[in-house]
């Protein structure tokens, strides 16, 4: 189950990773970098998003759904 976004852990975010699932392989790595940017930038709107603890913070970690996909390419 995925995590809310929550204001502390963001403040101690020392990483971020991206998961793309299957049906993204086939696009350009260019594009979805800046997609997963996008998505980091606001990571309050991602649709399924966990914190994972690390020993110097946490790492967000955003799962992509298409949901998020339509919402960052408008």
């Amino acid at each position: 189950m995925a995590n809310a976004f929550d204001p502390y852990r963001e403040a101690l975010v020392v990483e971020t990773q991206t998961i793309w699932p299957d049906e993204y392989d086939t696009w350009d790595d260019a594009e979805r970098e800046h997609l997963a940017s996008l998505l980091h930038a606001e990571p309050q709107l991602a649709g399924e998003m966990d914190y994972v603890r690390m020993h110097t913070g946490f790492c967000r970690q955003i799962t992509v759904t298409p949901a998020d996909v339509e919402r960052v390419r408008k």
